[in-house]
């Protein structure tokens, strides 16, 4: 993507998936099978909290980690969007050739996505929000998911109140005090993320942790407010 290209709010952590750094993506979680067959489960109960939606867009995709899942069932139309052509490249050739067929492919930012309002029923984003450490940014993000979707947002981030975030900030700190720079990932209290929902215009569905009280990972159903 170019300068021109760009929206107004750019990440730069998201200019590191080149072709090589897209596809060890892919083979780091394709050697993670219990996390995966985790991350999963939680994601199909997040569908089922959605409602199971008929049309479903996957922001970012990655390499088409959940590919599988959200084509199973056989009628639901799927948009397959992410900010990096390499991911988009990547997950068109190790994915079955059948699931691919079942996917508009579409490069943009998750700050500003191609498509008009109310394009789809679902927005589907794992491992995007933890990347996103400054609350206007979240915001920002989240008044661009309202208006693309006509019903639901399904999405992930870490959250405290469990140990490994208690690691975490142990780790951060140790980093701050050595002049280490962040790498890119936060955590967010979910009070405070539940309240960037509802300014974004969200009501709280429900959501679904990964192992509660041990990791960070949480995925947040929530649904459209009309304006």
């Amino acid at each position: 993507m170019n300068d021109q290209q760009k929206p107004a709010i750019h990440l730069s952590f998201s200019e590191k998936y080149t072709d090589d750094h897209s596809r060890q993506y892919f083979e780091k979680h394709h050697r993670k099978k219990l996390s995966d067959r985790m991350e999963h489960r939680m994601a199909e109960r997040a569908l089922a909290l959605a409602g199971k939606p008929a049309s479903i867009l996957d922001l970012p995709c990655g390499t088409g980690r959940f590919w599988s899942m959200l084509a199973a069932d056989p009628q639901r139309q799927l948009i397959a969007a992410d900010y990096s052509q390499a991911m988009l490249d990547v997950a068109a050739k190790v994915r079955d050739p059948a699931v691919v067929s079942r996917f508009r492919l579409l490069q943009c930012s998750a700050f500003a996505i191609t498509l008009p309002n109310d394009s789809v029923d679902c927005i589907f984003s794992i491992r995007l929000m933890h990347h996103i450490g400054e609350p206007a940014n979240r915001i920002a993000m989240l008044k661009e998911f309202w208006r693309v979707t006509r019903n639901t947002v399904i999405l992930s981030l870490w959250v405290d109140g469990n140990y490994k975030a208690w690691r975490r900030r142990r780790l951060e700190e140790k980093r701050r005090l050595g002049g280490e720079k962040s790498d890119n990932r936060f955590i967010v209290p979910s009070a405070q993320f539940e309240q960037e929902c509802r300014a974004a215009g969200f009501v709280i569905v429900g959501h679904v942790d990964f192992l509660p009280h041990v990791f960070m990972w949480r995925t947040y159903v929530l649904r459209k407010k009309s304006p």
